[in-house]
């Protein structure tokens, strides 16, 4: 029988990877990744956008050109009102057809410098200064969406341990909201590092994959919960073998569903903002597409090997391990043996089978045959005094002298 390809042992759950057992690599690694990203955050910081920092945003007609020449006609435009110190953002398209338009941020304009900025962009790229307008906006809007962004992620954390307590455990539930904060980093720190703006839509994109984390997690929890259930009543498997079975059972389910998951969000970052321009969709895609691509990473390779450590340290289970590898460890030295010891053993066996057929031989039938004379008879064995030539008792051989023949 040909031998089956990984993928087919994937989907049977026979594949036997070794995830939980390395998990002081996977510990390692998300230790590296984190440190990683919190370096980000100090050096890089986040690019806010104007929602969060506050500041003056310029609409203009997209026959301006490309996203780069809006931008340049922006910091001429400012330049010519005396203002040319201002930071100006990267342009973004919002709509399309004959509608679309470029969104251009800069720092805080007052309502007379953002009109001189207007009336030089007009004549610079000669449109009429009614298609170009402007848009204030306060750092304190999105203050306050922070504040409830933060409020709402501090309910969902609550929440979810106390269902993962009351569906599974308290050990469960810290490895997989352990899990959930590894992906917000860890997502904060390619985003940081990529440096989009950070909108309301990327603080929706957070919210999101914080769902969907959870879901993985929770599917593969449930399988580890049925293949402990009773773990302590035998003596075949640890917590940790017991749980990377669970893992390998869930792992082409747990591919499945975030490659479902992630095509259309691919879909939404490429195509959208990547190859039509799209600049309102790249925000969420992309937290979307790192938040996912992550939470069905750190549900395998963190989640599960996380548990593992916290319910090595019970001491029921950790008596339960040391029971099963005492019962192997006794196993193997009892079927190892020295080849010289094998061959003697065999060579016992051989000598004694000799032997046991040489006693099953009949024995002479005469008192002077080869027979030697203190030989022990067999048990159950007829002395060798009486019998006759035909076997039988009172033969001729035993007839007192003298007797007449029957006939």
């Amino acid at each position: 029988m040909a031998k089956s390809g990984l993928a087919d042992r994937l989907y049977r759950g026979e594949a036997n990877l070794n995830i939980v057992g390395r998990r002081k690599v996977w510990f390692t690694v998300a230790l590296a990744l984190v440190l990683l990203a919190i370096g980000s955050f100090v050096i890089r910081n986040f690019h806010l956008g104007i929602e969060f920092s506050g500041g003056t945003q310029i609409i203009m007609p997209t026959s301006v050109g490309t996203q780069n020449d809006a931008r340049e006609a922006v910091e001429r435009a400012l330049g010519s009102a005396g203002v040319a110190d201002n930071q100006v953002g990267a342009a973004q398209q919002l709509g399309n057809g004959s509608g679309a338009t470029y969104s251009v941020r800069t720092e805080s304009l007052t309502q007379e410098q953002a009109d001189e900025v207007k009336a030089a962009l007009s004549t610079d790229i000669g449109v009429p200064a009614k298609n170009i307008s402007d848009n204030r906006v306060s750092a304190a809007w999105g203050s306050q969406v922070t504040r409830q962004a933060l409020l709402g992620l501090g309910i969902f954390l609550v929440l979810v341990l106390a269902y993962l307590v009351v569906r599974f455990e308290w050990r469960m539930a810290v490895a997989a909201v352990s899990s959930l904060l590894l992906d917000l980093v860890l997502t904060a720190g390619v985003y940081s590092l990529v440096g989009f703006e950070v909108t309301p839509s990327t603080v929706i994109g957070f919210l999101t994959i914080l769902g969907f984390s959870l879901y993985d997690v929770v599917v593969v929890f449930d399988k580890v919960q049925e293949n402990t259930r009773g773990i302590t009543a035998q003596s075949n498997r640890t917590y940790a073998e017991a749980t990377n079975l669970a893992v390998n059972q869930t792992l082409m389910r747990s591919i499945n569903t975030g490659l479902v998951a992630l095509l259309p969000v691919g879909g939404l970052l490429f195509i959208g903002a990547g190859l039509l321009g799209a600049g309102t969709l790249k925000d969420l895609g992309l937290v979307l597409f790192v938040g996912m691509g992550l939470g069905v990473l750190s549900s395998i390779v963190f989640a599960a090997p996380l548990l593992v450590a916290l319910k090595n340290q019970e001491p029921r289970i950790k008596s339960h391990n040391a029971r099963v590898l005492a019962r192997r460890a006794s196993a193997r030295s009892g079927d190892v043996a020295p080849r010289a010891e094998r061959k003697r053993a065999t060579a016992g066996v051989t000598a004694a089978a000799a032997d046991e057929a040489r006693a099953d031989a009949p024995q002479d039938a005469t008192v002077g045959s080869g027979a030697l004379a203190g030989t022990t008879p067999r048990p159950g064995a007829r002395p060798a005094g009486n019998r006759n030539r035909g076997g039988r008792p009172g033969g001729a051989g035993n007839r007192p002298s003298g007797g007449k023949k029957r006939r």
